[in-house]
């Protein structure tokens, strides 16, 4: 997804061996395991929802080529909004703040690319408030694989090292890439959603599970969610998803490609986390001139009010990666 991979070389996975297909899927270069996610909550909205966004920006991209990809926190009784932005070169995250999440300071750059990061992305993550710290997933390197850096004020920032989640073992879905990470906290477990590529190029969505954050297990039928059919608004590839519950339902929006490069919001819902289908007939599109391209990368806030808040991206030029004019946006889904 985004930033997307066709565009980019990407080095052959030298990772596990290949010495025999089953045991590699069944153990890989990384652990695997069969789970479901806690039963959802019963409170707050459910099908069918409706969309409503401001007009313009909350974050504009002021002299960069694009700002996209917000995740968005309460720290510190604040909203802390950490962003992608690219210099026409790479990808960094950066950071903004705001009293209520509508108008954002921004203060400037925190990650760059460095050592095994390589020299183009550090960026398009997934922050969460975790005690008195912020933990922050983003991808890196090539291939695109997840990394972790936490901090205790949201300025200064302390790398992990390595990756915490490589790509897949030879023939997986995750096989070429792993990126897009959204993490959410329920029950004992973190749950990390996100893009895995294959060797054919195809992007979908998978889970995994940690207990600390740092150690993941994938779950062994990944993907949880494939490419839809021909002609679908997501039949070139998924990505970015979004994962909130409420309604007695797990619900998740995503972002899908069709044939163009347009980009547009879907929504699937699940019982369990982990087998998902698609609502039919719910696609956001940009209904204004700057994201009329692209709707990309949500980031969700469940009110207290029942309401589901969605920071997002948009552009105007279908691009699968960059120089789509990205900027922020913010939305709301209200439910029955």
């Amino acid at each position: 997804m985004f930033p997307d991979f066709p565009a980019r070389k990407t080095r052959k996975h030298a990772g596990c061996p290949h010495i025999l297909a089953l045991f590699v899927l069944l153990s890989g270069c990384g652990r695997y395991a069969d789970f479901t996610l806690p039963a959802p909550e019963a409170n707050g909205p459910g099908a069918p929802f409706a969309w409503e966004a401001r007009p313009d920006p909350v974050i504009s991209r002021g002299d960069f080529s694009d700002v996209l990809n917000p995740s968005v926190v309460r720290f510190q009784d604040a909203y802390w909004n950490f962003y992608s932005e690219f210099d026409g070169r790479m990808w960094h995250t950066a950071v903004a703040t705001s009293p209520e999440g509508l108008v954002w300071t921004k203060l400037g750059r925190l990650l760059s690319p460095q050592g095994w990061e390589g020299s183009y992305i550090a960026a398009n993550g997934s922050a969460l408030t975790v005690g008195d710290e912020i933990l922050y997933w983003y991808e890196a390197g090539d291939p695109f694989r997840i990394a972790l850096a936490r901090s205790r004020d949201g300025r200064n920032w302390t790398r992990h090292g390595e990756p915490v989640v490589p790509v897949g073992p030879r023939g997986s879905f995750d096989e070429r890439a792993v990126a897009d990470p959204y993490v959410i906290h329920a029950g004992h477990y973190f749950y990390l959603f996100y893009l895995g590529q294959d060797r054919a190029r195809r992007q979908s969505l998978g889970i995994a599970r940690s207990s600390d954050g740092v150690k993941w297990e994938k779950l062994r039928a990944n993907p949880i969610l494939e490419p839809g059919s021909a002609g679908a608004f997501d039949e070139n590839g998924l990505g970015e998803p979004a994962v909130w519950t409420s309604g007695r339902q797990w619900w998740m929006l995503y972002t899908g490609r069709d044939k163009a490069e347009r980009r547009r919001l879907g929504l699937a819902h699940s019982s369990d986390g982990v087998r998902w289908e698609r609502v039919p007939n719910f696609v956001i599109s940009g209904m204004n001139t700057w994201n009329s391209q692209v709707m990309c990368d949500p980031s969700v806030e469940y009110l207290a009010n029942g309401q589901i808040r969605v920071w997002f991206g948009g552009g105007d030029v279908p691009s699968p990666d960059q120089g789509l004019h990205g900027q922020i946006g913010l939305g709301v889904l209200r439910g029955r």
